[in-house]
């Protein structure tokens, strides 16, 4: 495992930026640099025609699919001067942070997978964020050892991990930038320094958390100017995450980790209501990690994603797995039969993650016994009868250490964001983006909000007098569903996706996956198909479609409204065409 650390007062002397990277600091273009700032931003009118037409849209050097026009904007700029794939997620991250901070943002984590056409290696990034030392197994607990409601833990500072995604920014570019490290960031200093329009999904989501962001008051003075919500088409300016992307742009991650922000960070954090344990050392302490990607096989493809602390992996990879000795694409999308498999099939792969999936640095996980092919066969022989699964339970996948864990019912909300890139040289970046539930822990730190990723623990940490997997320790990070994915045949990407939506980000995925490659839609069809989930037994539906098929098959079905946020680039026969989920702004665009 590979680690980048941002080596505060330890040793900050030791950490630098590579010649490069320092270079890019101080205002230069490094050797090779491209100077994306002088190219034009695009005119989305052509994605935007596609996406209300249902059509994908098409491109022939490279692609870019994001949450938010802006955000798209800013990569597609950096991408038509020649930038690669991590150079346009870095400007874009940078621009959702602003226009989409109930999201994603500086004070949030990230897990990035990256194909290299060079070396033609899938590379994966955990910039997750991580517990205080401090922490202990009763964060999320009552005096008497009961867990604490969860808006009891997630309002205030008890619930913020160490932020990981501006460390990711610099990891990333350091590996596979070739822009100019300060160019990146123009668009979003621009937009928080001159203002932006407040969409109507940031809008409505303010709107309906006003009673929480009105708990701290730099947050309230923001969101909610005069003690009213910002309303849709409003212009905002952001003067604080202007300077604090100055600050990133000009000197790296360094001064988040170390100086003026971290202190910044760390003083938010504690005098906020639900006041949280972290510290300075903390923030000086934070690495990004190399993890060895999961990949597996599916229908002559290779499926790619993240390993722990994330699940979504090998959760996916679990699902596909299962599902393979199944005639899908005879079935078809509109077969009850078919979301039978594919729904029992996620309760067996969900059933083992809430027992064996964690933080892979403080448990063993058994990830070779979960993707065994004889395990997944058992496991698939369940699938083989008529009705729905009465009952699900975890499987015994081969384990390198017999351990016996509890199951976990950790909660995980909708809401994060996705970026899918490809660009001219070849490669592609897929890189899921959260601060967790809507607008993290409503706590406000030098213009953006921090996560409350640690609530995605466990808040028990023994059940029947078993250790759960997920529980809570110092410096351990809390397990995910983030499942950015890049879909390989014959060694090339032929699908980059992922997704927000909390643990149904699992199931957004593998439904795309397998609507792409068995039932043979286009990326934009793919993304649109209603949604069908099944996690933990109830069937979640949404819409009427397919309810009464499957409540005669036994499932409970529950209809409404899912928070997903796909987007995805296939390449095929020499062109890119890329999908943007329509129950979110977001748009693809390419050229």
């Amino acid at each position: 495992m590979r680690v980048w650390p941002i080596m505060g007062v330890l040793a900050l002397a030791v950490w630098g930026f590579g010649a490069a990277a320092q270079e890019a600091a101080d205002g230069v273009a490094p050797e090779g640099a491209t100077p994306v700032g002088t190219a034009a931003a695009p005119d989305l009118a052509s994605a935007q025609a596609a996406k209300e037409a249902g059509r994908p849209m098409e491109a022939q050097e490279w692609m870019i699919a994001a949450a938010h026009p802006e955000a798209v904007r800013a990569g597609a700029r950096v991408l038509r001067g020649g930038g690669t794939a991590a150079d346009a997620m870095v400007a874009a991250q940078a621009v959702l942070g602003l226009v989409e901070p109930q999201s994603s943002g500086l004070g949030g984590g990230a897990f990035l997978v990256w194909y290299d056409a060079q070396s033609g290696q899938v590379t994966t990034l955990d910039g997750r964020e991580t517990a205080p030392l401090a922490a202990t197994p009763r964060l999320f607990q009552n005096v008497d050892g009961s867990p604490m409601g969860f808006w009891e833990a997630v309002v205030g500072g008890r619930s913020v991990g160490v932020p990981g995604t501006p460390a990711l920014l610099e990891a990333a570019h350091r590996r596979w930038g070739r822009a100019n490290w300060p160019s990146l960031f123009t668009d979003a200093e621009r937009l928080a320094r001159e203002g932006f329009r407040v969409s109507p999904r940031m809008a409505d989501s303010i709107a309906a958390d006003a009673e929480r962001l009105s708990r701290h008051p730099a947050t309230a003075a923001y969101f909610l100017p005069e003690g009213e919500p910002l309303a849709e088409g409003a212009l905002l300016t952001n003067p604080a995450y202007a300077e604090s992307i100055r600050i990133l742009a000009r000197e790296g991650a360094a001064p988040f980790y170390t100086g003026a922000i971290a202190a910044d960070v760390v003083a938010a954090v504690r005098r906020a209501s639900n006041p949280g344990l972290l510290s300075a050392m903390d923030m000086a302490l934070y690495q990004v990690k190399e993890r060895a990607a999961v990949c597996v096989p599916y229908r002559g493809h290779e499926v790619c994603g993240m390993g722990s602390p994330s699940s979504g992996g090998l959760t996916v990879g679990q699902i596909l797995g299962l599902s393979e000795p199944f005639d899908l694409a005879a079935l078809g999308p509109q077969s009850a039969e078919a979301w039978r498999i594919i729904g029992d099939a996620s309760r067996l792969a969900f059933a083992d993650r809430g027992r064996y999936m964690a933080d892979s640095d403080f448990v063993p996980v058994p990830v070779k016994g979960l993707l065994d092919k004889d395990y997944l066969a058992r496991r698939a022989e369940l699938l083989r009868g008529d009705d729905a699964l009465a009952d699900v339970a975890p499987g015994q996948p081969e384990f390198d250490h017999a351990l016996n864990w509890a199951d976990d019912n950790a909660v995980e909300l909708p809401s994060t964001s996705h970026i899918s890139v490809v660009d001219r040289y070849g490669n592609a970046l897929s890189m899921t983006t959260t601060i967790e539930n809507g607008f993290g822990s409503r706590v406000m730190a030098r213009g953006f909000l921090l996560n409350n990723e640690l609530t995605d623990f466990s808040f028990r940490s023994h059940w029947d007098g078993a250790p759960v997997a997920n529980r809570v320790a110092p410096g351990k990070r809390p397990r995910s569903s983030m499942a950015p994915t890049i879909v390989l045949r014959d060694g090339k990407p032929v699908l980059v996706l992922g997704s927000p939506g909390g643990s149904r980000i699992i199931g957004y995925v593998a439904k795309t996956i397998i609507a792409h490659l068995d039932w043979e839609m286009d990326v934009q069809a793919a993304v649109s198909l209603p949604h069908l989930v099944n996690r933990f037994g109830p069937y979640d539906l949404e819409n009427e479609g397919l309810r009464a098929p499957l409540e005669a098959l036994g499932y409970e079905v529950r209809v409404g409204a899912m928070t997903s946020g796909l987007h995805a680039i296939s390449a095929q026969g020499g062109r890119f065409l890329g999908g943007a989920d329509p129950r979110r702004e977001g748009l693809a665009y390419g050229e």
